[in-house]
């Protein structure tokens, strides 16, 4: 699987690791990302997800299909 978000679509990032001496090397920001069951009241199931820990904040205060409606997806884009 990618390393990106289901529901915000955060995905890694470049950039460089700068030293004392501001010699410049490359490196990678990763997202922080869980793989989470969700259960939907709506649909009486649960759904497996790999989410960002934002992201799932964010679903934890809105609920999951409210979440999914502002951000534009339905269940079958990110299930």
């Amino acid at each position: 699987m990618a390393r990106r978000c289901a529901v915000t679509g955060k995905k890694p990032m470049s950039g460089h690791n700068v030293s004392h001496a501001n010699n410049r090397t490359k490196r990678r920001f990763l997202p922080n990302l869980i793989t989470k069951r969700i259960f939907v009241p709506e649909l009486g199931r649960t759904v497996r997800l790999k989410i960002s820990t934002s992201a799932l904040r964010t679903i934890q205060k809105k609920g999951f299909l409210k979440t999914l409606k502002d951000e534009g997806l339905k269940l079958r884009d990110v299930a």
